[in-house]
């Protein structure tokens, strides 16, 4: 019997996380969080001191790390079982990502690692690339998106409630530059799968998202 795969697919800040992490839940399924794979990689490097000039050093941590996403309110990721996931957000952790991430072999090897999430009864894959690259084969795609002023607008108001200074126009330019860096590069690159549904959140609320990617599965 196959396993059934729901990618979400979409730009920074459209809320991917919280709707997959709830469908994920409200499902009993598995759930993938893509965009941590690098960075626990990269947490991984830093704790065995690996020279990041090394690559087949890297690879094999890449090989032997083992990673757990747990979605219950927040979501807890776990390298070897140690709970990792306020280093996740570090300065360091993502320096290091970036570079380990250009490098074809670990590519390969992560590549792996994040199929290796589907299992029984079920997987939800969130990321860039998950219809596209990772399970083109899935039978439920999603493609959550929002206009980048709004996008901003819900950063502006995270960082503001956590009692960070923001400023609204530059968060805007932050997200429209990533938008191009992240349709532009030639690894991966973010795109719409011909078959996902296309949801723009702009001007739903979270739980109305989430109903729309349920009813698909339905």
């Amino acid at each position: 019997m196959s396993i059934p795969v729901l990618t979400i697919d979409g730009p920074s800040g459209a809320g991917k996380g919280t709707v997959s992490r709830a469908v994920a839940k409200r499902l009993g399924w598995n759930y993938l969080d893509s965009g941590s794979i690098y960075r626990s990689l990269a947490i991984a490097v830093l704790k065995q001191a690996v020279d990041l000039k090394d690559e087949a050093a890297i690879v094999n941590v890449a090989q032997t790390m083992a990673l757990e996403f747990d979605c219950n309110d927040e979501l807890v990721v776990r390298l070897d079982g140690e709970d990792i996931t306020a280093q996740l957000g570090l300065e360091s952790t993502g320096n290091t990502a970036s570079i380990v991430a250009v490098l074809p072999e670990v590519r390969h090897v992560l590549l792996q690692k994040q199929k290796d999430f589907k299992q029984s009864p079920g997987l939800v894959a969130d990321g860039r690339d998950m219809g596209t690259v990772v399970f083109p084969e899935a039978e439920n795609k999603v493609f959550l998106t929002a206009s980048a002023a709004e996008r901003a607008r819900r950063r502006y108001k995270q960082l503001i409630e956590k009692g960070n200074g923001a400023n609204l126009a530059q968060i805007t330019n932050e997200i429209e530059e990533r938008d191009r860096r992240d349709m532009e590069r030639k690894t991966a690159p973010l795109a719409m799968a011909n078959d996902a549904l296309y949801i723009d959140s702009s001007d739903m609320t979270l739980e109305s998202v989430i109903e729309e990617v349920l009813n698909l599965i339905r």
